[in-house]
């Protein structure tokens, strides 16, 4: 049974998920307004105009985490503006890592001008007046990091320009995980939590053109390696130094530094993730061995065990909580 004052509600919300805004339904003269309305709240104040002048089809996917924001935007043609009225009556105090998947758009930033193609990423500082338009339509993901969090991981206080970086396959791999990472967080199915502090690491390996710490680089290419095999049973530090490109000896070093180890942070991730799966409960067929299994877990009863000494509840009752 669950523990005292663990309902079955409590158990399901446990897992931030990530929550859909969309225009569509809407009718054409209030969906700019609710985009815009929305945009103001989750993400970035902007003023929105639609290209065609036909209505304005958008969604957005929302995730807050600890300190930071992902989200995956789609939208019709349309030009974004963040002009300096605007900026001086909503700050955001934030900087933003934007990543283009589909659509050549333009940035017009200081009174300049920039195509930015997909596979592209721009890091930037939102508090400083931009114009984005997306005369192709609008396809990418988006992290927002508060100024003085980015700033603590980078050393980076102000970003007087934005940064244009490519990340295609063979490109900044940095950035390719990044990507990858966020992208996988903000699925509507079956999303993979995120790994906050890896995203962090990836975003000031990025936003600093690699001038941080080796630690900090080294840590952040094995955790992304850590996510792209989570669910291989083979996993271990063997493979992870293999693939982050670095000894087994210092990344150990580099895990324990961190207060961990990378037995330790596999298993946490490998839990984290069984229990989103659990708690989303959309396929009823699923038992909690098969969830195990898809995690990584090559053994049903220390998964149970190691399940309910991280949470504190049994597998089961988060599964049985979630079809309620």
């Amino acid at each position: 049974m669950p523990p005292a004052g663990a309902d079955s509600a409590t158990l399901v919300a446990r897992v931030p998920r990530p929550e859909v805004f969309q225009t569509h339904g809407l009718s054409e003269d209030a969906q700019v307004e609710a985009w815009e309305r929305h945009n103001a709240c989750a993400l970035v104040a902007l003023s929105c105009r639609p290209i065609d002048g036909h209505g304005f089809d958008a969604q957005e996917v929302n995730l807050q985490l600890d300190e930071i924001h992902l989200a995956r935007v789609r939208a019709t043609r349309h030009v974004v503006e963040r002009p300096a009225s605007l900026v001086k009556e909503i700050p955001a105090k934030s900087i933003a890592v934007y990543a283009s998947l589909r659509g050549e758009a333009i940035l017009e930033y200081a009174g300049r001008r920039k195509v930015i193609r997909p596979g592209q990423l721009i890091v930037c500082d939102v508090d400083a007046p931009f114009l984005r338009g997306f005369g192709h339509g609008l396809e990418e993901l988006a992290v927002k990091v508060p100024v003085d969090a980015f700033a603590a991981r980078t050393g980076i206080a102000s970003m007087p320009s934005p940064l244009v970086l490519d990340a295609g396959r063979d490109q900044d791999p940095h950035g390719r995980a990044l990507v990858q990472m966020v992208g996988r967080a903000l699925r509507p199915h079956d999303p993979v939590p995120a790994d906050e502090d890896a995203v962090l690491d990836l975003i000031s390996v990025i936003a600093t053109a690699g001038k941080v710490t080796l630690a900090t680089a080294h840590r952040a290419a094995a955790k992304a390696f850590i996510e792209d095999h989570l669910v291989d049973p083979g996993l271990s530090a063997t493979t992870v130094a293999a693939g982050a490109g670095i000894s087994e000896r210092h990344l150990s070093r580099l895990f324990a530094d961190a207060g961990t180890s990378v037995p330790r942070h596999i298993l946490g991730r490998r839990l984290e993730l069984a229990y989103a799966m659990l708690a989303t409960g959309s396929d009823p067929t699923v038992r909690t061995v098969d969830v195990a299994e898809r995690c990584g877990f090559t053994s049903a009863s220390y998964f149970s065990q190691a399940f309910r000494k991280r949470f504190g509840v049994a597998a089961g009752d988060v599964r049985r909580a979630a079809r309620a």
